[in-house]
């Protein structure tokens, strides 16, 4: 069976969601480990309720950033894994750990990149008006939110909507469509190639499969 190896910095909504995909048998994978830069996360406790080996990293133990990642992918590469899941991991990685799990690391990002990458996607997208949102999983590369779109989820933004109100609403999305990448990587039928995402031997389109 495939592994998984997942990194979380908060409540882990969307590792609870692909643990309960793993155990519903609509991801055929097991989650060998969850990692955090934050001891006091909450997804590291989900994970430890669910017997899953959790562990956190913080970057005050380390000298520097690139001290920081080469420790993580030790701690990482003992589990072997053969998918590295960021689910709402907020410290930025170097171009040596992103190059290291090079066509196996995925990150899912609040909105429709390439519009919005880095922080307060919401608020972005409510000061300026939009009637679209969404979330996008994106194979990691060394640019910030960068990497080729595998997939995106579409909300409409509706009249009187407040931040609060699009973070539950892409949220609940986003617990369908991240499974549903990490399944079609499980079963090959997912891969970067020179640097574009292909999805059952065809490139997909910039914006990625079609919406979920």
């Amino acid at each position: 069976m495939k592994k998984l190896v997942i990194l979380v910095s908060g409540t882990g909504s969307n590792l609870q969601a692909v643990s309960n995909a793993c155990r519903s048998g609509q991801i055929k994978a097991e989650i060998s480990a969850v990692f955090s830069n934050k001891a006091t996360a909450g997804g590291l406790d989900f994970a430890r309720q669910a017997g899953i080996p959790a562990f956190s990293l913080s970057a005050a133990e380390l000298p520097d950033r690139q001290q920081f990642d080469r420790q993580l992918m030790a701690d990482i590469d003992r589990f072997e894994p053969d998918l590295l899941v960021l689910a709402g991991y907020m410290r930025i990685l170097g171009a040596e750990f992103v190059n290291h799990y090079a066509g196996r690391l995925i990150n899912i990002h609040p909105s429709l990149l390439p519009a919005y990458p880095g922080l307060h996607t919401h608020r972005q997208v409510l000061d300026n008006g939009d009637t679209l949102h969404g979330s996008s999983v994106h194979f990691v590369t060394e640019q910030l939110d960068g990497g080729p779109v595998i997939a995106q989820s579409q909300i409409a933004v509706l009249p009187g909507d407040t931040v609060a109100d699009l973070e539950a609403r892409i949220k609940t999305a986003e617990h369908r469509l991240y499974p549903q990448v990490i399944q079609w990587l499980v079963e090959g039928r997912l891969a970067l190639i020179a640097g574009q995402a292909w999805l059952d031997g065809q490139p997909l389109p910039p914006q990625g499969a079609a919406h979920f």
